[in-house]
């Protein structure tokens, strides 16, 4: 029974050795893709007039595939977090309210625009500048991403897409 015991030991240091000389193998990671049928143009982002202040993201989300999806959440490169929300009015009040998710119906498009729908980017670093672009990535509730660049206007700038 002892020799057993010395033997398997010896066989499993032996095995730890070995490893110990080599890199494990890591599977590569892809990241997910947006789903079908799922583009985004005309992004834009507002920086903001007073450091501190959160920054607007404005895009139009168009899906041509034959299943609705559905976004999650936001991610503005170098911000913070970010957050849907929408601009309506209650009892003759202007106001906005956070959106937790926001339909993309089939066929449709999604128009994430001043007064309307928009992602607010919160935390955002000083020294952004007019003409400058950062990265969005939009996640939807399956797990898929889709990124996209918005050009960065100055406070009141407006957006001309033939630009």
């Amino acid at each position: 029974m002892k020799k057993f015991l010395i033997a398997g030991a010896a066989g499993i240091m032996s095995l730890g050795l070995a490893a110990c000389g080599s890199e494990p193998e890591v599977p590569e990671e892809t990241a997910p893709e947006a789903p079908e049928g799922i583009s985004v143009t005309d992004g834009r982002m507002n920086i903001p007039a007073a450091s501190g202040n959160p920054g607007a993201v404005y895009f139009t989300i168009t899906n041509d595939g034959t299943e609705d999806q559905m976004l999650r959440a936001a991610n503005v490169e170098s911000a913070e977090s970010a957050l849907f929300h929408e601009t309506a009015e209650w009892s003759g009040q202007v106001d906005m309210q956070e959106l937790l998710q926001v339909n993309v119906p089939a066929g449709e498009s999604v128009v994430f625009e001043q007064g309307g729908k928009h992602v607010m980017a919160f935390g955002l670093p000083d020294g952004l500048e007019a003409g400058g672009e950062l990265e969005v990535t939009l996640s939807f509730v399956r797990g898929d991403k889709v990124s996209f660049p918005v050009v960065l206007l100055g406070p009141g700038e407006e957006y001309d897409p033939g630009e």
